[in-house]
């Protein structure tokens, strides 16, 4: 005596297509989330643009905070300094500002027309290649502050 299920037809048919379709779509939906999950390259990628982020916002905040303080010191510093030292230092600061534009004036009407075109190509050249020259320089001043230490020893 075995019992078979009785079927009612197109009717129990149709239901279990539509439960059939109604898994797939679930499952669908969980392999989709599944794998979002496991994408860890978009998961790094979201984590660093979220710290870049971060990290910008919190440099303009300190860097704000440190403008003021020193604007702040700066201020602090000219309440505290004497008139008469403020004066001396204005004074100064046009005098030596008017001896450099006198120097200036003198080197221009003493250096004869080729030298002046001379330097200004140099001065053209040195503009134009700016940072393979500062990398020389550079580089210059590491191996001889490392001669100096070597001869010391």
């Amino acid at each position: 005596m075995s019992h078979q299920p009785q079927h009612d037809g197109p009717a129990e048919t149709d239901l279990l297509r539509e439960q059939v379709e109604r898994t797939r779509a679930e499952l669908g939906r969980t392999v989709e989330a599944l794998a979002a999950k496991a994408d860890v390259k978009e998961h790094v990628a979201e984590k660093a643009t979220e710290l870049k982020d971060q990290t910008i916002e919190k440099t303009a905040q300190l860097t704000g905070k440190l403008r003021e303080k020193a604007g702040q010191a700066a201020d602090l510093a000219k309440e505290k300094t004497p008139d008469q030292v403020m004066e001396k230092a204005d004074r100064a600061v046009a005098q030596v500002r008017d001896t450099a534009l006198h120097a200036r004036h003198l080197a221009r009407e003493k250096t004869p027309e080729p030298i002046r075109e001379k330097a200004a190509t140099a001065a053209a050249m040195v503009r134009a290649n700016r940072t393979p020259l500062l990398a020389g320089a550079a580089l210059l001043a590491a191996t001889l502050f490392l001669l100096r230490g070597r001869k010391n020893k």
